[in-house]
């Protein structure tokens, strides 16, 4: 019997509210950005879906960042400065995906 779901999702990024406001409110324009719901991911990573494609996500996370450090630091122009918090957010965005949403935390 197979799911009513595809094994493996493509563009099954989330799309972070957040990250879509933080990139509307820097200068980005991403009206009516939307994706799949993070409960809906958590389902299927549960059952046969093997692999989720999470790379809008990333994207979104590190547009964000650096869009927001930009805005409030137009001096800056060095990779190493607004790099930094872009790292940190896919870092965090990463870790809560492997441990709230696709449950593989501890099974590498």
């Amino acid at each position: 019997r197979l799911p009513g779901f595809p094994i493996v999702l493509h563009g099954a990024s989330s799309v972070i509210p957040e990250y879509v406001e933080m990139i509307n409110k820097y200068g980005g324009e991403m009206p009516g950005a939307q994706g799949v719901p993070e409960e809906m991911l958590r389902k299927a990573a549960s059952m046969a879906v093997c692999k989720i494609n999470i790379d809008s996500d990333l994207r979104l996370a590190m547009t964000g960042s650096i869009r927001k450090y930009f805005a409030e630091n137009p001096s800056h122009f060095d990779p190493r400065q607004y790099l930094g918090p872009a790292r940190i957010a896919i870092k965090e965005l990463v870790k809560n995906k492997i441990i709230n949403v696709l449950g593989c935390d501890g099974k590498a």
